[in-house]
């Protein structure tokens, strides 16, 4: 048995897809189970705030995905799970993680990750940290401006980024927790085939969907800031994105690894790929 947590999520719920076409004995992890049905699939109630919902969620699984929505929360989330995961006798984790954790200091969605990735590592479980780049996906936000002909606006500049398409990031936990070869385990940071920015995105979603994209236009950071201030975003979240424009613009996301391509013995997909398989989105 296989418990998926974040199984409503963009990676998550593929997962749950995927894992349950292969044959495999799947639970999906939700608050609210009366809301989703994956066929042929366990679907359970699990809140990370309340120990004894995850204990009874991971209850005679084997191995957990382990994914959290990114905040502060993330370390006692990873927390109360592994515990939960230990006492249940599960063998194996893979937890959905960041680029970059570890490796800068003071980045903040990095820290949030890193005491689950210290914990795992000091297990004597089986594990994974997956540390996705940008995902492709976050350019479904961008649909109803492109709609409307109105312009994409740039935070990071000419910064450019491996972005993923977060189909890869559910393939290769699909390995992950069904295989246990070298290739996915440790550490794994997954990102696209190619450096892109936002400008280079727009382009590639003018070539692929057709008609002509509207322009990108800069956004000073502080502006950045105001603007997500005003729309209700908290000062700590604010700042987080804030800085993490910065680093893209900075170049300091600009990086490529393999390690989808060990994972899944095939290079991952490209941006265009991903743009034509969402083409919809943005032809309304």
């Amino acid at each position: 048995m296989i418990l998926v947590t974040g199984a409503t999520g963009t990676v998550g719920s593929e997962l749950v897809r995927s894992l349950a076409a292969r044959g495999e004995r799947v639970r999906a992890m939700t608050r609210e189970p009366s809301k989703i049905v994956f066929p042929g699939v366990e679907v359970v109630r699990g809140d990370f705030q309340e120990p004894g919902s995850l204990a009874e969620a991971v209850r005679g699984a084997e191995s957990v995905f382990l994914l959290s929505a990114p905040g502060p929360w993330v370390v006692q989330h990873d927390e109360a799970m592994l515990a939960a995961a230990r006492s249940a006798g599960a063998r194996k984790v893979v937890k959905v993680s960041a680029i970059g954790t570890g490796e800068r200091a003071g980045a903040r969605v990095g820290d949030w990750h890193l005491p689950g990735e210290e914990a795992l590592r000091a297990s004597d479980l089986e594990w994974a940290a997956l540390r996705p780049s940008s995902f492709a996906s976050n350019a479904l936000g961008w649909a109803p401006r492109i709609l409307a002909g109105e312009p994409i606006p740039n935070m990071s500049g000419d910064g450019r980024q491996g972005v993923i398409d977060p189909l890869d990031v559910a393939e290769v936990a699909v390995r992950a927790l069904t295989s246990s070869e070298e290739s996915v385990r440790g550490v794994l940071t997954l990102t696209g085939p190619e450096l892109l920015s936002v400008p280079d995105m727009v382009k590639v979603l003018e070539e692929t969907v057709g008609g002509r994209a509207p322009a990108t236009v800069d956004v000073p950071l502080e502006t950045y800031r105001e603007q997500l201030l005003g729309a209700g975003v908290g000062a700590d979240f604010a700042e987080i994105a804030v800085n993490g424009a910065r680093l893209v613009a900075e170049g300091g996301n600009a990086r490529l690894t393999q390690d989808v391509e060990l994972a899944l013995g095939r290079p991952p997909r490209a941006f265009r790929t991903w743009a034509h398989d969402h083409r919809a989105a943005f032809t309304g």
